[in-house]
């Protein structure tokens, strides 16, 4: 496929990394650095050009491709290129990011002339939510319509002895589930019955919802249901994730340190606690009971505010902490600073968009460890070499079929279930693989 992507930024890197082995990548991009960077890593063609001339786009072969991306940061870049593309190249599929949702609406309402639009807000807010629904989760998303959930834990050394130091035959595994991948200091396994799940592991489960909060339970005891979560930020992600967890019946606390956005947000949600204040002070978290939460979110725009805010909730007594991280590096100083998930809305969103470069089988993708890992929903054709193949007899080859979706209903198969024609299958794989797995389903 030829792939026609603007933008060689965070979202632009992370979709050629997952795409640059299996598809003609061209890389159009303002800033000669940035295509330098991308063009010694991948073998890419690159053009420096501004996404809005459709001089630029024709210079640089857009009307040949057969998928479009406009990734930049700026919204209005990538609607005009969007817009061009579609006269420059009337057969490629074209996809462009936002960071507003009103834009989304206006596509949904047939107003824009793209054929996806993806909200990097409304995606890191759907993703927030999920984790916030299973506690002790690092990382979490569904498939098969909400039947299959893929949950990355933390195993910490309060979990239970069921699963803790056990054979994975002989663990209390919960119904419906498969342990995909332990992860260690030593690197990723994909495990058999003799591994075991060690504190400091972490670990990525496949299972249906209820696997998932029974997984949670055993590896985080004290967790519970999340009811109380207080926001810092309600800009556009904290705002977002705000009518999401509200429609979700969750209390909800935000605070904003602008007076006019904080009275913005209280009328728009009557039903939250807004607060006009940074949050930091000691008076005011101590008057307001801000550790007493079950869950802080910190989405202030600035990474350095949000670990420290983060880390002073802790403090506090806030015993689950998650924070947004604009840039890649901070995820690993969000980690060692003890915050228990970081978000990066980039990496969201270009998961959300490598999808489209996809074989028309593979409805969905998430992407796992910097992208070497990756979960798939692949359909499997009659052509397939394991059609009528039980799965115990499956080569491994680096993959792992956590479950399947047979005639609408998700299915977690045993050893001697049989793989059929037109079974839409949930793999776990390295990223490596992901054309050899898409190729034999």
């Amino acid at each position: 496929m030829k792939v026609f992507l603007i933008g060689a930024g965070q979202v632009g890197s992370t979709i050629l990394e997952a795409l640059h082995s299996e598809h003609e990548l061209t890389v159009l991009d303002t800033e000669q650095a940035r295509l330098q960077a991308v063009a010694d890593r991948y073998d890419v063609s690159t053009h420096e050009g501004d996404g809005t001339s459709r001089r630029d786009l024709s210079r640089a072969g857009a009307g040949a491709a057969d998928l479009f991306l406009a990734c930049t940061s700026r919204d209005e870049v990538n609607l005009v290129a969007g817009m061009f593309a579609r006269r420059e190249a009337p057969s490629a599929t074209t996809v462009i990011r936002t960071s507003n949702v009103e834009y989304l609406e206006l596509w949904r309402a047939g107003q824009l002339d793209v054929d996806f639009v993806v909200c990097s807000e409304l995606e890191t807010a759907h993703a927030i939510s999920r984790i916030i629904g299973v506690p002790a989760a690092r990382k979490t998303d569904v498939f098969a319509e909400g039947q299959v959930q893929i949950v990355e834990f933390a195993v910490e050394e309060g979990a239970s002895r069921d699963v803790l130091g056990v054979p994975l035959r002989d663990a209390g595994i919960p119904r419906n589930s498969k342990v995909a991948a332990i992860i260690s200091r030593s690197g990723t396994t994909l495990p058999g019955g003799d591994d075991v799940i060690a504190p400091g592991n972490r670990i990525v489960i496949i299972g249906s919802p209820q696997a998932a909060l029974e997984w949670s339970a055993l590896l985080a005891p004290e967790g519970g249901a999340v009811r109380d979560v207080v926001i810092f930020g309600a800009g556009r992600v904290g705002s977002q994730l705000a009518r999401v967890l509200l429609e979700q019946g969750i209390g909800l606390r935000l605070i904003e340190a602008s007076r006019e956005r904080a009275r913005r947000v209280a009328e728009a949600f009557p039903k939250a606690r807004v607060y006009n204040t940074t949050g930091l002070e000691p008076d005011f978290l101590e008057r307001e009971r801000i550790g007493q939460a079950q869950a802080g979110i910190f989405a202030m725009g600035d990474d350095a505010r949000n670990q420290y805010a983060a880390t002073l909730a802790k403090v506090r007594g806030v015993p689950f902490t998650i924070a947004i991280a604009s840039e890649a590096a901070s995820e690993a100083a969000f980690d060692l600073a003890r915050v228990d998930v970081a978000v990066n809305p980039r990496r969201v969103t270009a998961e959300e968009i490598v999808r489209f470069a996809l074989d028309p089988r593979t409805k969905q993708v998430a992407m796992l460890e910097g992208n070497r890992y990756e979960v798939l929903d692949v359909t499997t054709r009659e052509s397939s070499r394991y059609i009528g193949t039980a799965f115990r007899d499956m080569p491994v080859h680096g993959a792992l079929i956590g479950a399947i979706v047979r005639n609408g209903s998700a299915v977690f198969p045993h050893g001697g279930d049989v793989l059929e024609v037109g079974d839409r299958v949930i793999v776990f794989t390295e990223a490596a693989n992901v054309p050899w797995v898409v190729e034999a389903l």
